[in-house]
C-alpha cells in the first residue's frame, strides 16, 4: 500500500496539471530550434529545452491550480478538480511547483547565459498569468504571450540571441492561444461576472468573444504565413498551413453563441492536432 499511494498521488497530480497538454507548446519550442539552427540543433539543446519546457509548464499549471483552488471550489464546472475535491493537498502541489522551477532554472543554466538570465522573467510570467483574470480581460493574450515564451526559449537556446522570425512565431502563438482561450472562457461567463473575474466573454458577451477569437485565428494564419516566407520554408510547410487553416475553421464551426456543447472538442482535440501538424510541416518544409 505504501508504494501504491505515491503512485496514485502522482497520477492525480499529472491529471490535475493536464500534463498531456504540453503538446500545445512543446512543438513550438522544437519549431524554433529547427528554424534557428537551420536543421538539427543537436542533442544537448533538444534535451535541455525539453526539460526546461516540462519544468516551465509544470510550474505554470501547478501555480494555476493553487491560485484558483478557492475559485474552482465555487464554480460548479471546476469543483471536482483535484485540489477542491481533496484529492491533492496544496503542500504537495507547492512542492511540485518548487521542483519544477528548479528544473527550469537548471535547464536554462545548461543551455547558455542568456537563457539563464531570462529564466527569472519567464518564471514571473509563468507564475503571474494565473492572477491576471482578477484585474484585466487582456488575460487571454497574456496567457498566449506566456505560452509563446516556449518559442523564444527554443530560439535563444540555439543562437543565444533574438532574431526577427522568433518574434513572428511568438506573435502567432500569442494570438492563437489567446483565441482559443477566448472560446474556452465562454463557458464561464455567468460565474465570472458573479465572481468579479475578468474575461472578454464576461465583459463584452459571447458573440463578441467568438468574433474576436476568429480575428485572432486569422492573424495566426497570417503570422505563420509570414514566418514561412521569412525562413524560406518549402511547399510541404504551405500544405501543412492549409490543413491548419481548415482545422481552425472547423474549430469555429463547432461553437456558436447558443451552443457550446462541443467546446471541449474544439479546445483540446483540434488545437493538439494543430501544434503537431505545424511542427511536422516545418520539418518537411525545411528539408523539402
Amino acid at each position: 500500500m505504501g508504494r501504491i499511494r505515491p503512485l496514485k498521488t502522482l497520477r492525480h497530480f499529472l491529471d490535475a496539471i493536464k500534463f498531456e497538454h504540453t503538446v500545445f507548446a512543446l512543438p513550438f519550442a522544437y519549431i524554433a530550434m529547427v528554424l534557428a539552427a537551420g536543421g538539427w540543433p543537436g542533442l544537448h539543446v533538444v534535451v535541455w529545452v525539453t526539460l526546461a519546457m516540462v519544468g516551465g509548464r509544470t510550474l505554470a499549471m501547478s501555480v494555476n491550480r493553487l491560485a484558483d483552488r478557492v475559485i474552482d471550489a465555487r464554480n460548479p464546472r471546476t469543483a471536482g478538480r483535484h485540489l477542491p475535491a481533496g484529492l491533492l493537498h496544496p503542500g504537495q502541489v507547492a512542492a511540485a511547483a518548487t521542483a519544477a522551477a528548479a528544473l527550469l532554472f537548471f535547464s536554462a543554466w545548461q543551455l547558455n547565459p542568456l537563457c539563464l538570465a531570462l529564466a527569472p522573467l519567464a518564471a514571473a510570467f509563468l507564475i503571474g498569468y494565473s492572477y491576471t483574470k482578477r484585474f484585466t480581460w487582456w488575460s487571454h493574450w497574456i496567457l498566449g504571450f506566456t505560452d509563446g515564451i516556449a518559442a523564444a526559449g527554443g530560439w535563444i537556446a540555439v543562437t543565444a540571441a533574438f532574431d526577427r522570425p522568433v518574434f513572428v512565431l511568438w506573435f502567432a502563438l500569442t494570438v492563437w492561444i489567446g483565441g482559443f482561450d477566448l472560446i474556452y472562457a465562454c463557458q464561464d461567463v455567468e460565474f465570472d461576472r458573479s465572481s468579479g473575474l475578468h474575461s472578454v466573454p464576461a465583459r463584452f458577451g459571447i458573440p463578441t468573444a467568438l468574433r474576436v477569437a476568429r480575428l485572432c485565428h486569422a492573424l495566426t494564419v497570417g503570422a505563420f504565413a509570414l514566418l514561412g516566407v521569412m525562413t524560406g520554408l518549402g511547399w510541404p510547410y504551405w500544405v501543412g498551413l492549409l490543413v491548419v487553416t481548415a482545422l481552425l475553421l472547423y474549430e469555429h464551426s463547432l461553437v456558436s453563441p447558443t451552443d457550446l456543447s462541443r467546446l471541449d472538442i474544439a479546445f483540446f482535440n483540434v488545437n493538439g492536432y494543430i501544434a503537431v501538424i505545424l511542427f511536422a510541416a516545418v520539418l518537411a518544409g525545411r528539408w523539402a
